[in-house]
């Protein structure tokens, strides 16, 4: 789980081997489920007045297990921790629920569910998705810039054509790009939006239709279709990695092969000098 490659302390050793046993990964997988699931439990006030001071005993129990793994790990990789995202990232969402959650600060008490998102961390498999989201982000940047223009041109033209008539919908540049937004999410547009606008101009169905086309059907598609391969290229990547790994762990394995016979050849040679020295008459 950790960068670091520093040569370890026999007892940073040992600490690093039982972090990294599937059963402490494990352990506190559970852990985070069950802190995710009284966190949920926390939000019913049914709930609460019943069992309120044990789920919130149980909770700090497991804040001071989270804590303890992460000073466990700073412990061991030193500042090899914060040059590993992921790390940061556990240590800031634990963090988060040790500041005292009064005054101007009550609202980090709603953040700490964001210790569940710890999950992403020990599961591999999340692990993968998050890494191929992060690598398509250029990508999508791109993407969501087309699709903001698209939003902006015909966000012009809706307020300028349906704004005097609906003026809720496309009262300015604004409204109209709300109710684009929904129009782009397919949700009540045409009974809800464009069947009315189109009882005062049965034209706007040409405008509605060229949106859905440009924006849902078009740029979205874009948006799935980067994603995807950005998911395909990061599983590649990971696959070469470990042929690599494999690669270079047979090379080792042949070159130690290659030595060992090199050293019993010549093991041999010296065997057999050394017979001919005691026995100069004989021929081996």
């Amino acid at each position: 789980m950790s960068p670091s490659a520093v040569p370890l302390s026999p007892l940073r050793q040992h600490v690093q081997a039982w972090l990294n046993t599937p059963l402490f990964q494990r352990t506190i997988l559970t852990l985070i489920v069950i802190n995710a699931v009284i966190l949920g439990l926390e939000t019913s006030p049914t709930v609460m007045q019943a069992a309120g001071p044990v789920l919130l005993l149980i909770d700090q129990c497991l804040l001071a297990v989270f804590v303890v793994e992460i000073a466990m790990r700073l412990y061991v990789h030193r500042l090899a921790f914060w040059r590993d995202p992921w790390s940061v990232f556990d240590f800031a969402v634990v963090a988060i629920a040790l500041v005292p959650a009064s005054g101007p600060l009550a609202v980090l008490r709603a953040l700490r569910v964001l210790r569940v998102l710890r999950m992403l961390t020990i599961v591999p498999s999340m692990r993968r998705v998050v890494g191929a989201l992060l690598s398509a982000i250029p990508g999508l940047s791109s993407i969501a810039l087309v699709l903001l223009l698209v939003f902006y041109v015909f966000g012009v033209i809706a307020t300028h054509l349906f704004g005097p008539q609906f003026p809720d919908w496309f009262g300015h540049l604004g409204r109209s790009l709300y109710t684009l937004f929904q129009v782009m999410t397919l949700e009540s547009w045409s009974m809800g939006i464009a069947r009315p606008v189109m009882e005062q101009a049965p034209w706007a169905w040409a405008f509605f239709i060229t949106f859905i086309l440009f924006a849902t059907f078009t740029m979205l598609n874009l948006f799935i279709a980067i994603i995807v391969n950005a998911m395909q290229t990061f599983q590649e990547s990971e696959h070469q990695i470990a042929l690599d790994s494999v690669e270079q762990v047979g090379k080792t394995l042949e070159d130690e092969l290659h030595a060992e016979v090199k050293t019993l050849g010549t093991e041999l040679a010296e065997i057999k000098a050394l017979l001919l020295a005691q026995r100069p008459g004989d021929k081996v």
